[in-house]
């Protein structure tokens, strides 16, 4: 079968088409023919060097993240034979394959005539999405700034905010394309974070400030979305794609502002009952045309090296889905 690796860090060039084995699952995982996958704006960054952590070292040579839909076809001692057969979604470190491994667990079994793209959201871009908002404890009728509105997650969050009563909902993005995308999600407002003065058109629209900030740029972005912040108001972080972490100093929550962070890897190993239940209310909200994921472009596998020069351009409006 065919895959996706690179041996060194550098630019989209790096990324070879490989000859592999298929995998065998072992217990408690399924074989799953690939239909689709959901490509990872982080994997760009991985295979420059960059986001590694102590806990999660990426040693060469490394595979794509992504999000999988599939059929399985066998499974592994004390898998259910009952799954064969059945149209899955799954999240996967070593995504871009014709065939992958799945631990059975997390399998999210895709409702009958959903499209891939939507189906690809749902096991990990719809529950952060859904997890940030959760984590920002947002209420009914309360406004909700939403940054990266145009992305694979964000516009998920947007569709998600009014889903779950949001009174207004504020989308950045950096161009007019993006903005008119967010909008057709259900944004009530559009912003460019690459005016100077984008905090001053939050306010303008916001004037008593934003309940709830979904950020996962980090960075000055992160700094910047505390002063518009209305009193008791929540910022949540859940990413740094800016590739700057940066630092809040303490004297900015002194104003009854707080900030929490969100990774779906920690909540689903806090709860795991509660991450497979927001699972299963995602993929019910796909099912009934509640939540829908706009799907910016098809490519194939073989030209993955294109996909990541898509994603580096941060020029997609939703998602990049990849076939084999």
């Amino acid at each position: 079968m065919r895959r996706i690796r690179y041996h060194s860090y550098g630019g989209p060039e790096v990324l070879a088409v490989e000859e592999a084995p298929v995998p065998i699952p072992k217990a408690g995982q399924v074989l799953i023919r690939v239909e689709a996958i959901g490509a990872n704006f982080v994997d760009t960054q991985l295979r420059r060097g960059m986001a590694q952590t102590e806990l999660y070292p990426r040693p060469l040579p490394r595979s794509l993240t992504g999000d999988v839909v599939g059929v399985v076809e066998a499974v592994g001692p004390d898998a259910e034979r009952s799954l064969i057969g059945r149209r899955v979604a799954t999240a996967s470190e070593d995504a871009f394959c014709d065939l992958i491994v799945a631990d059975a667990q997390w399998l999210v079994p895709v409702p009958d005539g959903l499209d891939a793209g939507t189906a690809s959201a749902l096991p990990v871009a719809a529950p952060v999405a859904l997890g940030v908002l959760r984590a920002g404890r947002l209420a009914p009728g309360e406004t909700v700034l939403v940054h990266s509105a145009a992305g694979a997650i964000g516009h998920l969050a947007v569709q998600l905010a009014k889903l779950l009563g949001a009174g207004t909902v504020i989308a950045t993005a950096s161009t007019a394309a993006k903005l008119d995308f967010a909008r057709t999600q259900g944004a009530d407002l559009g912003v460019d974070y690459t005016d100077e003065d984008w905090p001053e058109q939050v306010r303008t629209v916001a004037p008593g400030g934003v309940d709830v900030v979904l950020d996962a740029a980090g960075g000055e972005i992160l700094r910047r979305s505390l002063d518009v912040l209305a009193p008791h108001g929540r910022l949540v972080t859940y990413g740094a794609a800016s590739g700057e972490l940066g630092s809040i100093p303490v004297t900015d929550l002194f104003a009854l502002r707080s900030v929490t962070g969100f990774s779906l890897i920690a909540a689903q190993a806090a709860d795991a009952e509660r991450a497979a239940k927001d699972m299963n209310e995602l993929t019910e909200y796909a099912a009934q045309g509640l939540l829908r994921t706009a799907v910016h472009v098809r490519l194939p596998l073989t030209e993955t090296s294109k996909v990541h020069q898509l994603l580096e351009t941060r020029a997609q409006l939703g998602r990049i889905l990849v076939l084999p």
